[in-house]
């Protein structure tokens, strides 16, 4: 038997796009309608995951700090590094919007739902030469994202009124449509195969990207850049792009930069998979030298993180094979080792400030013990000899010489022999120009050789890509009306978040200054909401005028 449910809105997508949509509306009086295709436990997302960095400009924060950011200054960093075209339309737009908007839309309405940051603006991104961000941007959420999106649940059913239906396990197929119209949805519930139809006068796709999908990753992988033959998956195998096709095909929306993604470059498999190729993103320690296959140190510019990841994904997927390998010692791991998410950042995110604390001054001795016992993609040795025969045990050959693996931590030990006033290595350069900051010294090495007496013992960690973000999606206007192939919004229909491309349908362009998704989930949500709510005002499903 099918089930008929009706509503104003229906949106598609429990993620942090659909939550603060489904949210808005209903503070605006509007009955809603939220699908998810996953279990109600995973409400939320990726975002349940995540960190909660977000790059916003112009906060107290900042202010307290002494950063001097400003709207023009950020939107100069955007267009730069993020290589937008000159007819990138609306992508420049919704990058105007977010500089602008990114301060009392992001972060003073999340201080007004009761969320705080962390006293630290980290610099991540700066560019490789100096063309990313040119001041400190990334704001942490003190719960990281699995606060965000508790804070927002509580938000959501305090507003909920009776006029909130959420829906788990929902898969949509299709949008129903009349007149060229849209009326609401079909989907199948995906445990009983059961139909349920979704009638509402607007519709909006929160459906996250294509990057969860590996078969559409590669579909849409760039000609021009190399592909490793094997990957890991970061996001959500239910982010297919389904509806993107869908709505491609049957309303002539237009999929705008769908081929531009934000992937990582340092994936290891994860130790608990919750699907096949389930991988976890590290935030590679400054101070690791990144090896090939064969032990030897990739260059002649060295990799070092936090300047510009999509640089470091192209170095690694030009390596002849699909994986690479972090060579470091104790030191470094305890004070520099992270992973992204709120998984591996449990004092973060259980907001222990003592613990966290700890952490800071004597390192991080707890992530670094688990992953050596549950990743087998983390060895350690006492010698660089053994350390080499674990590196070709787990990759399968005899690539790594532990000649050529001596040669190679010897080589960037001699700058130190020389004395500080004779360092001439690229890394060891990044790195002190990182530690001028104070929140990244407290989490960078002073440089030192690699073989120091007391640092050991050695470690090796095997890393590849990992897929992460689309930044394309459905082309959408500042309302975040979904537009069609001329450029008309298609009545009825909008796309948040992701889905969106962050808004525009690509508003990073072709590379982020990181932090950027999570905020983009919300000022997307926020103006699909007010739109919603003008046109409700009015008497009409969805404002029909152009902007």
């Amino acid at each position: 038997m099918t089930r008929c449910i009706d509503s104003d809105v229906l949106v598609v997508g429990g993620g942090l796009a659909g939550i603060v949509t489904a949210l808005q509306c209903l503070r605006a009086g509007l009955r809603v309608a939220l699908v998810d295709r996953g279990p109600s436990q995973r409400l939320g997302g990726l975002a349940l995951s995540a960190f909660g960095g977000m790059a916003l400009v112009g906060t107290p924060l900042q202010a307290r700090l002494r950063i001097p950011d400003t709207p023009e200054l950020a939107y100069r960093d955007w267009l730069r590094f993020g290589e937008l075209a000159d007819d990138d339309t609306w992508p420049r737009r919704w990058a105007r919007h977010y500089v602008e908007r990114s301060r009392a839309d992001v972060h003073d309405w999340l201080r007004d739902e009761g969320l705080r940051f962390m006293p630290a603006v980290n610099w991540v991104e700066r560019g490789r030469f100096g063309d990313g961000n040119s001041v400190p941007r990334y704001h942490i959420v003190w719960g990281t994202g699995q606060e965000l999106v508790r804070r927002l649940l509580r938000a959501l059913q305090a507003a909920e009124g009776g006029r909130l239906q959420r829906l788990h396990r929902l898969r949509v197929d299709a949008l129903e449509h009349a007149a060229g119209v849209l009326c609401g949805a079909h989907a199948v519930h995906e445990d009983d195969a059961s139909e349920v139809v979704l009638r509402a006068a607007a519709v909006v796709l929160a459906v996250g990207g294509i990057n969860g999908s590996l078969e559409q990753l590669r579909a849409n992988w760039p000609a021009s850049r190399p592909l490793p033959d094997t990957l890991l998956n970061g996001a959500d195998p239910d982010a297919d792009g389904r509806l993107h096709r869908w709505a491609a095909e049957q309303l002539r929306a237009r999929l705008s930069h769908v081929g531009d993604m934000w992937n990582y470059a340092a994936g290891v498999p994860h130790p608990q998979p919750r699907f096949p190729g389930h991988g976890l993103s590290l935030i590679p320690c400054k101070s690791a030298l990144w090896l090939d296959h064969r032990g030897v140190r990739i260059g002649p510019e060295p990799l070092v993180t936090g300047f510009d990841t999509d640089w470091l994904c192209r170095r690694v997927a030009e390596q002849p094979r699909p994986y690479g390998w972090q060579l470091l010692n104790r030191r470094i791991a305890w004070k520099e080792l992270a992973i992204s998410g709120a998984e591996h950042n449990p004092h973060i995110r259980d907001r222990r400030r003592l613990c966290f604390a700890v952490d800071l001054a004597f390192g991080n001795r707890a992530l670094l013990r688990r992953m050596l016992d549950t990743c087998p993609q983390f060895l350690s040795d006492a010698t660089l000899p053994g350390l080499a025969a674990k590196m070709n045990a787990l990759a399968g050959d005899d690539a790594v010489d532990p000649a050529v693996l001596q040669a190679t931590a010897d080589a960037f030990d001699a700058n130190f022999a020389r004395g500080a006033a004779l360092h001439n290595d690229d890394q060891i350069r990044r790195i002190a120009h990182a530690r001028q900051w104070p929140a990244d010294r407290l989490r960078t090495c002073r440089p030192a050789p690699l073989q120091q007496p007391g640092a050991g013992p050695f470690i090796a960690i095997q890393t590849q890509l990992i897929s992460r973000k689309s930044l394309g999606g459905l082309q959408t206007d500042l309302h975040s009306r979904v537009l069609d192939v001329d450029g008309e919004p298609l009545p009825g229909l909008y796309a948040v978040g992701e889905a969106a491309g962050f808004g525009g349908g690509g508003a990073c362009g072709r590379r982020s200054l990181e932090g950027t998704f999570l905020p983009g989930c919300i000022l997307t949500a926020q103006a699909a909401a007010r739109a919603l709510a003008g046109g409700a005002a009015r008497g009409t499903p969805t404002p029909r005028t152009r902007p």
